[in-house]
């Protein structure tokens, strides 16, 4: 079996018009941003903020569309619909988003405060569909509850056909370093695919990570932030093949390219709004990055973000920031 390579769902980021570069860059699986089961089924069905999570272009590859919620009825109900679209190649649930207002709910990686519940929503979606069931988790809530072995082991059991495991527990949310060895631990401990998430940035950290857990795969989250070539990057290491990261220049006709695809989709001032974190991300690390970033933000259209970014390309003289920068 070939290395999964897959680019984790993350949300306001993964939607249809990334995924699509990340595929032409070697990613093989991907998974839609999560989508709340009861809101899939209570929200019309012309609501944007649903028909855009849904949508996908014919140019990707298998995609599976993520789920979240604590229902087992109501994942039963939205993965049978979703499944009936006839667009997915799996349904993903959701057991490891840490954010607040998604564990408020008993969702995402509070689920995992409670295996008899995350059992029976992966036994309903299992009954409701005919398409691979898989779980996206974490380490467990907290350091004192790292309950990855078992969890895996009851969601095995109760049907899962895989499951992505970031090396973090939910109240690590993204800090701290990623715990390879008990991403290992899931992977010994199942018979059923396991893929690798966290921290995974290149060629030579997705090396690392498979030698350390022995996994089936890799989730690629934040290291694609700006970089969907990180795919071809990891596919080369794969492979044994050399690589040499691409100038500056391509980054920046990658964000523009990226940028008319969605305003193409969504409208320009929508995508002008939602591609001001991707601008941050593509330019980070460049000298002068940070002021070019702050009138981006304040751009009207993106004819202005054009002439800022290439005016970019032209000053930096191809030298990285002198001092370190932070994301925003």
């Amino acid at each position: 079996m070939s290395t999964i390579l897959a680019l984790a769902p993350m949300a306001g980021i993964t939607d249809q018009v990334f995924r699509r570069l990340c595929f032409e860059w070697g990613c093989s699986a991907a998974t839609t941003e999560m989508v709340s089961a009861q809101g899939f089924l209570t929200a019309p069905r012309d609501r944007n903020a649903y028909r855009f999570l849904l949508e996908r272009l014919p140019e990707e590859g298998d995609l599976s569309v993520q789920l979240f919620g604590s229902d087992p009825l109501y994942f039963a109900r939205a993965a049978a619909e979703l499944e009936a679209l006839g667009r997915y190649t799996g349904i993903d649930i959701n057991m490891g988003c840490p954010a607040q207002k998604v564990v408020g709910g008993q969702s995402g990686s509070a689920l995992m405060k409670d295996p008899a519940l995350a059992g029976k929503i992966v036994e309903s979606v299992k009954k409701a569909v005919s398409l691979p069931v898989t779980v996206k988790m974490r380490l467990g809530w907290d350091d004192a509850h790292k309950n990855a072995v078992s969890f895996a082991r009851l969601l095995e059991q109760s049907g899962a056909d895989g499951l992505t495991v970031h090396g973090r527990t939910r109240m690590q949310q993204y800090s701290g370093k990623a715990d390879w060895p008990a991403i290992g631990e899931v992977k010994a401990a199942v018979k059923i695919p396991v893929v690798a998430n966290g921290d995974v940035t290149d060629g030579s950290s997705a090396l690392e990570c498979l030698r350390v857990t022995g996994c089936d795969g890799l989730a690629v989250g934040r290291g694609a932030l700006g970089r969907p070539w990180v795919f071809g990057e990891i596919r080369a290491a794969l492979e044994g093949r050399p690589w040499e990261a691409p100038p500056f220049s391509l980054a920046v006709d990658t964000a523009l390219r990226q940028a008319r695809e969605m305003a193409a989709w969504k409208g320009e001032k929508s995508a002008l709004l939602e591609m001001r974190k991707h601008f941050s991300w593509y330019t980070f690390g460049r000298r002068g990055a940070a002021r070019v970033r702050t009138e981006i933000n304040r751009a009207a259209s993106f004819a202005e973000v054009e002439a800022l970014l290439r005016a970019l390309c032209d000053d930096s003289g191809g030298k990285k920031a002198e001092t370190g920068e932070n994301i925003p």
